[in-house]
């Protein structure tokens, strides 16, 4: 089975997450093609997609919403997941809102969702993100979990060879 892993990444964390959910799919024995949302022109080779956006002040990044629009009649019929990567220093027992993220989750159904820590690294930023940053409180670091994410995809790739 073909599976796409489609995300939009700003500062390339989110795509980093995508890579390590790309190669457990891969490890696997599944054939999997990793792109940018904006570069996906048909859906109709794929068994199963993963989408996954970074969050900036609590949506989806503009190329992931577009992705879900174009799509949304044949996403409603090919298995899906998806995932979110922000909200660095989030304590791990805290339940983040999927709501949040807007409604493009509630028009696609996916089989399943997560939110990925992530990382923040101001010299990254520009001036405006670092602001927001500061104001919201975020916390400077790396907060990503390989193993999170492993076990993630793992879990997708039993419901995938069902």
């Amino acid at each position: 089975m073909k599976v796409l892993v489609t995300v939009a990444s700003k500062h390339g964390t989110a795509r980093e997450i995508g890579k390590t959910i790309a190669e457990e799919l891969e490890n696997a024995g599944l054939e999997v093609e990793l792109k940018n949302p904006e570069e996906v022109y048909s859906l109709d080779d794929y068994g199963a997609v993963v989408i996954g956006s970074a969050v900036y002040l609590t949506r989806w990044m503009d190329e992931a919403t577009d992705f879900c629009r174009r799509f949304s009649s044949q996403l409603r019929h090919i298995p899906i997941w998806a995932f979110s990567v922000g909200l660095s220093g989030v304590p791990h027992d805290k339940v983040q809102d999927p709501s949040r993220v807007g409604p493009v989750l509630l028009n696609i159904e996916p089989k399943g969702y997560v939110t990925f820590p992530g990382r923040l690294d101001p010299s990254q930023l520009s001036l405006r993100e670092r602001t927001v940053a500061r104001l919201g409180g975020a916390v400077e670091g790396d907060f990503r979990d390989e193993q999170m994410i492993r076990d993630w995809a793992k879990q997708m790739i039993k419901e995938i060879k069902k």
